[in-house]
């Protein structure tokens, strides 16, 4: 090996050495343990001072190198431990013997000093020494609060029971390094029955509680079924009620159709009847309509007849005269012609266009004259037909009443009397709702249809007020005074002395 090689492998073998003596001397802490250093160079950090002045390094949590010669360290357990504590029996304040059972968890501090001192104190010894002093000073307590309250205090109220032992007890578990987790009270009893005797009244209430709400349950329970019945039944009730009081509703609605149809179909058939009546009034009058409508168109066509015969007229005498007026004008023109030739082009025809307009506006004004001439012949020749046709028709008048005298005037009357009441009988067919009121003599609806006839009675007198014609006086003078037959009509009135000659009486709408 060359030599220069000895130096570097002297080295690295120290700083082997070195490494392996502190792995070996290096050493950690868990959560759970504490590391108690002991010896000199110590330091500052996590070191408890006692009153002589000795130091301990306390390591939690991390680790620490101990130094050969110098230092040594141990190790002490931070887990907790759980202790039964228990009394024989002890007089409470009233002089009753009780026992106690409780359950306390308790461990090392946590803080330097009180790992310290449970070091100092514990260090060495077993787990169960620990346990020993620390159940020791719990069970002292126990009984030493036990005495100072009543029996009803421990069991009615548990949690401060343990909460006085557990304040009294930590102050000298602190002392010895200990701190108390937690402190409960398992079970309090004695011996002599006297919890029993606590207990018997309040079970005594809580039965007489349970069979009392038991009974008020029962009762309530009762008290709703029956209200439930009652309501069931009310339902019942209602329900029924609603039922009749729709089928009421319903059969009055039926009630209710069957009278609007009735009532409609009696306006109905009183609409038809109505309409029909109606629409035989309306055919009478229609046919009444054409009638005059007929004669109208009779009087129309006479009309345009006069008229064609004064057009044709008209167009007669215009051709003839227009004929005349071509004749002079072209005698004119030729001798207007001669003129011109004579006379200067220019000024000659300015006076021909001046006697042009002059001519056109007396030839206008003769063409005017003679319509206006026209219209008015035709105008007087209508009025003149109308009057003819009138007195024409007063003649033949005039001739059927020389001819068959009162007959004729008798005719006439006769048939004015369907007329007459019709427009009597007008007023009652205007009703649409009629009530007879009967006595009980069955004389109602006689009187109703009599009401027209008593009317119609009266006619001849209404007649011989309004014309001065005396209809009874004029038909028996017709009649020759004759009572009526046997079977109580009249004989019809004599044929006129010529039956060739058929009178034609105008009727007096015309």
């Amino acid at each position: 090996m060359p030599e220069y090689l000895y130096i570097p492998i002297i080295v690295v073998g120290v700083l082997i050495v070195l490494g392996l003596a502190f792995w070996a001397r290096y050493k950690t802490v868990g959560p759970d343990e504490a590391m108690i250093v002991t010896g000199s160079f110590l330091g500052s950090k996590n070191v408890d001072i006692d009153e002589t002045g000795r130091k301990i390094k306390i390591v939690r949590g991390g680790g620490a190198f101990i130094l050969p010669v110098f230092q040594t360290s141990d190790f002490l357990s931070l887990l907790s431990h759980k202790l039964d504590v228990s009394t024989p029996e002890v007089y409470t304040e009233q002089g009753v013997p009780v026992l106690a059972d409780g359950v306390a968890i308790i461990k090392i501090g946590g803080a330097v000093e009180d790992v310290a001192t449970a070091a100092e104190q514990f260090m060495g010894k077993p787990t169960e020494a620990l346990k020993s002093e620390a159940q020791e000073v719990l069970e002292g307590h126990l009984r030493a609060i036990l005495g100072t309250m009543t029996v009803e205090e421990v069991y009615r109220n548990r949690d401060k029971f343990a909460q006085e032992v557990q304040g009294v007890a930590a102050r000298d578990l602190k002392k010895m390094g200990l701190q108390i987790v937690s402190f409960t009270i398992k079970d309090v009893r004695d011996k002599h029955g006297y919890l029993d005797a606590l207990g018997k009244p309040r079970i005594a209430a809580v039965k007489r509680d349970a069979e009392i709400a038991e009974a008020e349950a029962i009762r309530d329970s009762r008290i709703q079924k029956a209200r439930a019945e009652e309501e069931g039944q009310k339902a019942e009730l209602l329900r029924d009620t609603n039922i009749a009081e729709a089928s009421k509703e319903n059969q009055l609605k039926v009630a209710s159709f069957k009278k609007d149809q009735d009532m409609a179909k009696a306006e109905a058939d009183q609409a038809y009847a109505i309409h029909e009546a109606r629409a035989k009034q309306s055919v009478v009058e229609e046919q009444m309509k054409v009638e005059i409508v007929r004669k109208e168109r009779e009087i129309d066509l006479e009309t345009k007849e006069i008229l064609r015969r004064e057009k044709q007229y008209d167009s007669e005498v215009k051709k003839k005269a227009d004929a005349d007026r071509y004749a002079v004008e072209q005698a004119a023109e030729a001798d207007k012609a001669k003129r011109l030739r004579e006379a200067d082009a220019l000024q000659y025809r300015i006076e021909a266009e001046a006697k042009g307009h002059a001519e056109q506006k007396r030839l206008d004004g003769l063409a005017m004259a003679d319509a206006e001439r026209a219209k008015g012949t035709a105008e007087a020749e209508v009025i003149r037909l109308r009057g003819l046709a009138e007195a024409e028709a007063k003649e033949k008048l005039a001739e059927a009443f020389e001819k068959f005298g009162e007959a004729a005037v008798l005719d006439i009357i006769v048939k004015m009397l369907p007329e007459l009441a019709g427009r009597v009988a007008e007023p009652i067919k205007n009703i649409d709702k009629l009530t007879v009121v009967d006595t009980g003599h069955g004389e109602g609806a006689a009187r109703v249809s009599n009401y027209v006839t008593s009317l119609m009675a009266t006619a001849p007198e209404m007649l011989k007020d309004v014309s001065g014609i005396d209809l009874t006086s004029l038909i028996k003078g017709l009649t020759g005074n004759k009572a009526p037959a046997a079977d109580g009509t009249v004989k019809p009135l004599q044929a006129p002395a010529n039956p060739a000659v058929t009178p034609t009486v105008p009727n007096i709408s015309e």
